[in-house]
């Protein structure tokens, strides 16, 4: 089957086309991706009513430039898939409303994806991995441990409980005027510091649940920072430095107890699954490869452009419905929250501040 994936949650505006074979085997036969970074940059972070316009103005060059760069017309679609949410929800509707168009106007079915599905089952499109297996998922508005035990059949084991990860480097990076995205600039900086100079907080360290908290060790740097200013760039650097070995530290920690929530509920997992732009971070691989080899599983990390928000995984995700007679009807709403586990309640005082401070 061939299906064409939108993906407009955030500050990428993307679509692509993947074929999935009848063994279940996929193939990306296009992937574009728009980011948005120059128009939030100066604000340092997203704007939601800029994302929203950018959408409009460029999403239907980019589905077509997909179209085109497979080398298929719109009648030989199998189907049109949309991320539906969870996201900002001015981009989620114009990503939607497209999809709803094309699949009307060439009477193709629609398929509404939830944003995190799409993640959890990029693994499958790269690798042909099995269920059940266990996903890390962290972005700059998603921090969640969950067991992936079929399409449509997720359980999540932890999430935070107040900023997500990416969103807290890129508020360290804000904090400490950083150039935005502020993810892969403290990486950088990190990397020239003193991980040991400043004693921050390990966050939830030794629960017995999976959370994750990281607003406080925000707060921690923040008030450091605050204590020495101004600030050398030495400074700035050891900061950096202290603040990642603090998540690297309560993540390795948090995902050895997301670990064994796994395996006593399903057995042993089939690999760790790595995804969201974080995944991006070196030393966070080096950690998760060391949580992994201990947990006696696979780490599992897609190529980094999929690990971003894109339309493959959209594409994808949408398949593995449809390959499961599962699609959806022209009232599909538009989420802003959209739970990947039905069961599971949102966090007290959990609330994605990624756009703000």
């Amino acid at each position: 089957m061939l299906v064409l994936g939108i993906e407009t949650t955030c500050d990428e505006t993307a679509a692509a086309v993947i074929e999935r074979a009848s063994d279940g085997s996929g193939r990306i036969l296009s992937n574009i991706v728009r980011s948005q970074t120059d128009e939030h940059a100066r604000f340092g972070g997203v704007v939601p009513e800029i994302a929203a316009r950018a959408h409009v103005d460029l999403l239907d060059g980019i589905v077509d430039s997909a179209m085109k760069e497979a080398g298929i017309g719109y009648a030989q679609l199998s189907a049109v898939a949309a991320a539906a949410g969870p996201g900002l929800i001015g981009g989620v509707i114009v990503g939607l409303t497209t999809a709803k168009a094309i699949a009307m106007v060439h009477d193709t079915p629609l398929i509404a994806v939830n944003h995190l599905e799409a993640h959890a089952l990029t693994p499958r499109l790269t690798c042909a991995l099995a269920f059940p297996y266990c996903l890390f998922l962290a972005s700059g508005g998603h921090t969640q441990i969950v067991a992936v035990v079929g399409v449509g059949k997720y359980v999540r084991l932890g999430t935070t409980v107040d900023d997500a990860m990416g969103e807290a480097f890129d508020k360290v990076a804000k904090m400490l005027s950083l150039p935005y995205p502020g993810g892969p600039e403290v990486e950088r900086a990190a990397a020239g510091g003193d991980p040991k100079r400043f004693a921050f907080p390990r966050p939830m360290l030794g629960r017995p649940d999976a959370n994750f908290s990281l607003s406080g060790l925000k707060t921690a740097v923040r008030n450091e920072a605050s204590r020495m200013m101004p600030l050398e760039p030495q400074d700035v650097s050891d900061l950096c430095a202290s603040f990642q070995a603090a998540v690297l530290e309560s993540t390795a920690d948090r995902l050895s107890v997301g670990l064994r929530l796994f395996h006593e509920q399903f057995g042993p997992p089939r690999a760790l699954v790595a995804a969201g732009g974080v995944a991006a971070n070196h030393a966070i691989r080096d950690a998760l490869q060391d949580v992994a080899a201990k947990a006696q599983t696979t780490l599992i990390i897609p190529p980094p452009a999929l690990c971003t928000d894109n339309g493959a995984m959209i594409a994808w995700a949408g398949a593995e419905r449809m390959a499961l007679g599962l699609t959806d009807t022209m009232d599909a709403p538009p989420r802003a929250r959209w739970l990947l586990d039905a069961n599971a309640a949102a966090p007290v005082g959990y609330a994605n501040t990624r756009a703000g401070f």
